[in-house]
């Protein structure tokens, strides 16, 4: 089936809208660009004077020019060491905002009785408090190691790994899902980046928000213009 624009800046493939909210148990979102405005790496490295050497990496790996996530965020990771944890909070006050429609979106998945699952390249000190900020269910995302209140330029293990790449997010999804006893066909997917794919892949649903066109070519509904709320218009 060719891709349909469904309404202006809204298109749609492999499907006939409207389909049914509550039929669907999960809905996973990318953080970065995705539910927030900005790339949280990106405006940590402006704090040392990198912001353009990290966002070109950042940039190449979400088109899927850099294939291999997990070495990409390494080099960009390295590149922050020094940075002092209290940037952290001063990119979190001053630069980090929720995308349009985000709140209204998470709002109506919880009112249809879907579970929400934040799952992220990016780094805990932001996923946890995007995730309460939004009143989400779940959070996965990368752990920036810091020693003497600074940034060593390392990402933490954590009990369930070190990195969240795409291999990782659709792992989460697929974990999460069975835990709750429901099937991928069941879970919605909403992401930007190349490394969004392999959990967009598995989902019943797949959404690209302002996406890279390698994204928007595979994604099930494109928002091109608007906010996240904007997927509402397919679904009742």
């Amino acid at each position: 089936m060719n891709a349909t624009e469904f309404a202006p800046g809204l298109v749609v493939q492999r499907f006939t809208p409207p389909l049914q909210l509550a039929d669907y148990k999960l809905i996973a979102f990318d953080m970065d660009s995705t539910l927030i405005n900005i790339e949280c790496i990106d405006e940590i490295a402006d704090v040392v004077g990198k912001k353009a050497e990290v966002a070109a990496i950042t940039e190449a790996t979400m088109r899927g020019e850099i294939t291999d996530f997990k070495e990409s965020l390494r080099r960009r990771v390295a590149l922050l060491q020094g940075v002092p944890v209290a940037a952290l909070q001063r990119v979190y006050d001053e630069r980090l905002r929720l995308n349009p429609g985000a709140q209204d979106l998470v709002d109506a998945c919880k009112s249809a009785g879907l579970k929400t699952l934040l799952v992220s390249g990016g780094f805990t000190f932001f996923a946890n408090r995007v995730r309460e900020r939004l009143g989400m269910d779940f959070a996965r995302s990368n752990l920036l190691d810091e020693a003497d209140g600074q940034l060593t330029g390392q990402v933490a293990q954590q009990h369930w790994g070190d990195i969240c790449d795409g291999a990782e997010k659709r792992r989460t999804l697929l974990e999460v899902a069975s835990l709750m006893g429901v099937s991928p066909a069941e879970c919605i997917a909403v992401g930007d980046g190349a490394n969004d794919l392999p959990m967009m892949g598995e989902a019943g649903l797949s959404v690209a928000f302002h996406a890279k066109p390698k994204v928007r070519e595979q994604a099930m509904v494109a928002i091109n213009q608007g906010g996240l709320d904007r997927l509402l218009d397919l679904l009742i």
